[in-house]
């Protein structure tokens, strides 16, 4: 099954990425950070979801996360779908922690449950059909708008949304140019994608 070990977030700072990250989530080896100058503006067409098992975690990764330089682009609150809170790093990176619990049923950690990264398709049918042929499969799909591709535990779940949409869940404008920012390392080879994701 084809799979994503890690991510490698572009950074002009190096050196307070690496604080920043150390100090916001304990991510371990699911995200590197590389030293990046290249052009980028408005929303970068991504976002990097936390999935935990309570409440008071999501409170917690999202606090320590703003004590550490973050952005609130959505404050915690209470959904349909459980609880969550969206911030920006200060490198520009977009982070959701969420979870489908609505009550605290033990304390808060600073654990997360999987990683699971999101990327705004223009067109999802095509990107769709771009990733099967490079070897992922197809977890679950929602016509235009929703993929997600099975991919194996502790590794970097992954999925496609509507660019549109990914930016109205994220809490920013879906205008922006330049550079993603973002590297994709997986065992699928490298190329890049419909929408200019690179993989390696």
């Amino acid at each position: 099954m084809t799979s994503i070990q890690h991510i490698t977030l572009e950074v002009p700072d190096l050196a307070a990425a690496e604080r920043f990250y150390s100090s916001a989530f304990d991510l371990g080896s699911l995200i590197a950070l590389r030293q990046s100058d290249a052009p980028t503006s408005g929303f970068r067409g991504f976002h990097i979801s936390l999935t935990v098992a309570r409440p008071s975690t999501v409170n917690t990764l999202i606090d320590s996360a703003v004590a550490a330089g973050a952005t609130t682009l959505k404050p915690v609150a209470k959904s349909l779908w459980g609880v969550g809170g969206v911030v920006q790093a200060p490198d520009g990176a977009i982070w959701k922690v969420a979870t489908s619990a609505k009550k605290d049923t033990g304390p808060a950690t600073r654990a997360f449950e999987s990683l699971v990264l999101l990327l705004g398709a223009e067109d999802i049918v095509a990107s769709k059909k771009f990733y099967v042929d490079h070897g992922l499969a197809v977890d679950k799909s929602f016509g235009k708008t929703y993929v997600q591709f099975a991919t194996p535990k502790d590794t970097v779940g992954f999925g496609l949304y509507r660019r549109s949409a990914l930016a109205k869940d994220a809490g920013v404008p879906e205008e922006g140019s330049g550079s993603h920012r973002i590297v994709i390392g997986g065992d699928a080879g490298a190329f890049t994608d419909p929408d200019g994701f690179p993989w390696e």
